[in-house]
């Protein structure tokens, strides 16, 4: 069974850096594609990155681009999202979603197989 779990998630200053992982399990994941993705409340879910199977290929948010960076590591099962300069709007409970196939649009959703729980992300003074 396909398993994602986020972590790293919590309170920080704006300007303030986090590191959230994605672990997975229950599948081979040289194979798969990851997104990350988040979602304020009272706002539709958002692509935020997205790095290919072999890590080759990245994509960023333009909302994100320059301060986030997306890395993984196969052997190890875990993709990471390095989160710098973050600001209030960056507020969100943040997911990481597995896709088999290479996404056409990165950034849409439904493109994606299976999805992790979600770590909260909240940036305030």
């Amino acid at each position: 069974q396909a398993q994602l779990v986020e972590s790293g998630g919590g309170l920080v200053q704006p300007g303030g850096s986090l590191r959230l992982s994605c672990a997975t399990s229950g599948f081979t994941l040289d194979y798969y594609a990851i997104g990350w993705f988040r979602q304020a409340p009272g706002r539709e879910r958002e692509g935020v990155s997205y790095i290919s199977n072999s890590g080759s290929k990245t994509y960023y948010a333009d909302s994100v681009k320059g301060r986030f960076a997306i890395s993984r590591d196969n052997a190890r099962n875990t993709v990471w999202l390095q989160l710098n300069s973050l600001k209030p709007e960056d507020t969100a409970v943040y997911y990481c979603a597995g896709a088999f196939s290479s996404p056409s649009t990165w950034y849409v959703g439904y493109e994606y197989d299976f999805w992790g729980q979600g770590t909260q992300v909240t940036v305030s003074s």
